[in-house]
């Protein structure tokens, strides 16, 4: 058998959900360009699971459906206070509390196709609160219920930081969830679709799902980033600080991708929505340094920057704690994980393949009292 060091470049399963095709990004055929600019948040979890565009009365439904299931059981914010909190990754806290949510959803294993919807809205609705209520517990604050009448996004920073946000911020955040909402075969996505390849119930499989991102190859580089920018702390610290680490032969987060070759089209979305942000808040510094840094990898690696470079400085106007970055990731992908475990569901195949067996042979056992 021929093997492929990660899988790179194998082709593991066929997909509607989404697309990099010669580094175009598109969802169900939408270029992300459109979406980005264009779509609200729930278009984007409606197009991902129906492979269309929602109606005026199918959004007004979705919207609906998701602010009814926002509200999280005691139980759940209960467990976050029944441990050391401050000493608790966030992305351990959402793996865990999504597992128990499981536990109060009685149609858990049902498997029919109207019971899956309903663990997609009921999934989809709470993560954002659970992300939100994790950090207002470790804050020593009350739980902040959704409010009626808020989009998804401004919902979402409404519960974390227990005031409306603006125009801008709302703006910022959406365009961060739809850029993130889904990115064709990657490792959680993987996860997610080998897990529920077994008929196991879909909450095993974003539990899965998230132990896959939660790793630091997967999700967590925006939050590497701004750690590397704190370290810079001013301009012109930023060329020698970069220069230092490649001659330590050290990685510079947020540069390049392992599947896109001319640069990845969510970044610059996203680097639009960091420079107004700084502007607005006198932070300057943060978008500056890091259109230095990523001029110079583009010149002297030819590495542009990726989605998570210039997110960073977003969540950071927006006063996110730091390691709640990779769970906002969580929060936007979970409906692309939703996506593909519906598809996984609707034509499935346990997911089964082989390992090329290169230990020793014809080994032979010896008592143990002879060893």
């Amino acid at each position: 058998m021929s093997t492929t060091k990660g899988l790179e470049g194998v082709v593991a399963a066929e997909s509607k959900v989404s697309s990099i095709i010669d580094d175009r990004l598109t969802y169900v055929g939408y270029a992300i360009d459109d979406l980005a600019e264009y779509a609200s948040f729930e278009e984007v979890v409606f197009l991902l699971w129906n492979k269309r565009l929602p109606n005026q009365a199918e959004l007004a439904e979705l919207e609906n459906e998701l602010f009814e299931n926002m509200t999280l059981p005691n139980g759940v914010i209960e467990h976050f206070q029944s441990y050391d909190i401050h000493n608790i990754h966030p992305m351990a806290a959402l793996r865990t509390a999504i597992s128990l949510l499981g536990l109060y959803d009685p149609e858990a294993d049902e498997m029919t196709e109207e019971a899956s919807r309903r663990k997609a809205i009921n999934l989809q609705a709470k993560v954002a609160s659970i992300v939100s209520a994790f950090s207002r517990v470790r804050q020593g604050n009350e739980v902040v219920q959704p409010k009626k009448g808020l989009s998804y996004a401004a919902n979402f920073l409404y519960m974390l930081n227990g005031e409306e946000p603006s125009e801008l911020e709302v703006e910022a955040i959406n365009k961060a969830l739809v850029l993130h909402a889904d990115h064709e075969l990657n490792a959680s996505t993987f996860t997610a679709r080998v897990c529920v390849a077994t008929l196991s119930d879909m909450y095993s499989g974003i539990t899965s799902a998230i132990g896959a991102l939660k790793g630091p190859l997967h999700g967590g580089a925006n939050e590497r980033v701004m750690k590397m920018l704190l370290e810079i702390e001013e301009i012109e610290n930023a060329i020698p600080y970069v220069k230092e680490k490649m001659t330590n032969k050290e990685k510079i987060m947020g540069m390049g991708h392992r599947v896109y070759r001319t640069g990845d089209p969510r970044a610059k979305h996203l680097k639009r929505m960091s420079k107004e942000l700084t502007e607005k808040h006198g932070m300057e510094k943060w978008y500056e340094m890091s259109v230095q840094i990523e001029e110079y990898m583009k010149a002297e690696k030819g590495l542009p920057a990726n989605v998570d470079f210039y997110s960073a400085s977003v969540y950071h106007c927006l006063g996110i704690e730091h390691d709640l970055y990779t769970p906002i990731f969580a929060v936007s992908r979970f409906s692309g994980w939703i996506a593909h475990i519906l598809e996984q569901y609707e034509n499935n195949r346990l997911i089964r393949p082989r390992a090329d067996y290169v230990g020793p042979h014809h080994q032979v056992y010896v008592d143990i009292s002879q060893r």
